[in-house]
């Protein structure tokens, strides 16, 4: 015996949407740490934030297409731990390098 079918309303498609203002949030810092770091000149560091904000950013980005991938059923599965992480990871390291750029 079966329970009754869940019907999710627009739930997912909220979902999916707020990791794409996330996503777009994301885009922006990087895009403006390496601006940044080409107007205020080419140093070493400025270079290795950049090179660091750029991988961060490849990073949050592979763990928003897993998720937003993985909602396209009416019962998604929870977000594994592990890449609630790797996202926090990201977005926190994508800060930190953006704010090395200024220095």
């Amino acid at each position: 015996m079966t329970g009754p079918v869940r019907d999710p309303g627009l739930q997912p498609e909220r979902t999916r949407l707020a990791w794409r203002r996330t996503t777009l949030a994301c885009t922006v810092v990087a895009v403006l740490g390496v601006r940044q770091a080409l107007v205020g000149g080419a140093t070493g560091a400025g270079a290795l934030a950049v090179a660091a904000s750029l991988l961060a950013w490849l990073g949050f980005l592979a763990v928003v297409h897993r998720r937003v991938t993985g909602m396209g059923t009416a019962r998604p599965a929870p977000l594994p731990p592990r890449l609630a992480l790797a996202a926090v990871a990201c977005t926190v390291a994508l800060a930190v390098f953006a704010a090395a750029t200024l220095f």
